[in-house]
């Protein structure tokens, strides 16, 4: 078992900050301080090079950092191995996952409470962000597991299928544009409201435009918002256009508050798949998140 200054250490070597350690461990920073000072003395050499307000690995915490990362890796295994042999055997399990947007608001807290409930040993940390961000974190090891959309795939990423979903053009109601049907090429004329760059929304979106030959830079665009709230809340009160995933906005649309505004020939959909690192997938733990999440989805959970 890891102890739990190397699990400290962990943290912030993963995330090159003693405060967002701090916060995911939700511990205080002078006891994440007082934990890496414990190794640095253990150790006899430091683990950080202080750099002003950053901080950075030493050779020496570097080492020592693709070591845990080793030793947490056994360590998992040791447990779905020793779960195997004994059914009694339930150790504590903290699961590290991340979610785009749109999941983590919409899809994903449903599942994750009924999994808690079947598994009262366990705990999660979600991190929400956008794609790109969170296949970012998958690589640099904050997270063992993540859920994104998207179409950009890399070499060394597992992808596994989970949903497929609609992005939709919405305006307000009572927007000029509500019940119109528009061609694509009207887009290049309509106040439009997108999100950030990184957003999987935002890729479908370039994409589908691209198969018209229109580039995304063409169109008028009057904010882009890091968020599908944000952007909600922007339509609300402006006459644009905004692109968002069907599953964001079905409450908005059942009651009125938000129209569907219909684009001729521009279906936009995408998948959200699982991402983990190559050779990861039989992390047991993770594993058993990622097929309760299928099965919740699919109706069988």
């Amino acid at each position: 078992m890891l102890s739990h200054p190397h699990e400290v250490f962990l943290e912030v070597a993963q995330r090159l900050s003693f405060t967002k350690a701090s916060q995911t461990l939700f511990i205080s920073q002078s006891a994440v301080s007082k934990q890496v000072k414990a190794l640095e003395e253990h150790y006899k050499t430091g683990l950080f090079e202080r750099l002003g307000s950053s901080i950075q690995l030493t050779p020496a915490g570097l080492k020592l950092y693709q070591k845990l990362l080793q030793a947490k890796q056994l360590q998992q295994e040791l447990h779905q191995e020793m779960s195997a042999l004994s059914t009694d055997f339930a150790p504590s399990m903290h699961l590290l996952i991340g979610a785009s947007t749109t999941i983590s608001l919409y899809v994903l807290p449903p599942v994750v409470s009924a999994y808690l409930r079947l598994h009262p040993n366990r705990q999660l940390s979600l991190k929400n962000r956008n794609s790109d961000n969170i296949l970012r974190a998958l690589l640099d090891h904050e997270i063992e597991l993540g859920i994104i959309e998207g179409i950009h795939k890399v070499s060394h990423v597992t992808y596994t299928p989970l949903l497929t979903d609609d992005v939709v053009a919405v305006c307000a109601a009572n927007n000029p544009l509500e019940h119109r049907i528009l061609e694509v090429h009207d887009l290049l004329s309509t106040p439009l409201a997108l999100r950030e760059a990184g957003s999987g929304t935002l890729a479908v979106l370039e994409e589908a435009l691209a198969q018209h030959r229109i580039k995304l830079a063409a169109l008028p665009v009057r904010v882009r918002l890091g968020g599908t709230e944000a952007l909600k809340n922007f339509v609300r009160v402006d006459n644009c256009l905004a692109f968002l995933p069907r599953q964001a906005v079905l409450k908005e649309l059942a009651s009125g508050e938000f129209s569907e505004v219909k684009i001729n020939n521009f279906p936009l959909k995408r998948e959200f798949n699982f991402i983990q690192r190559k050779g990861t997938e039989n992390n047991a733990p993770y594993r058993d998140f990622l097929l309760f999440t299928k099965r919740y989805y699919s109706g069988k959970a």
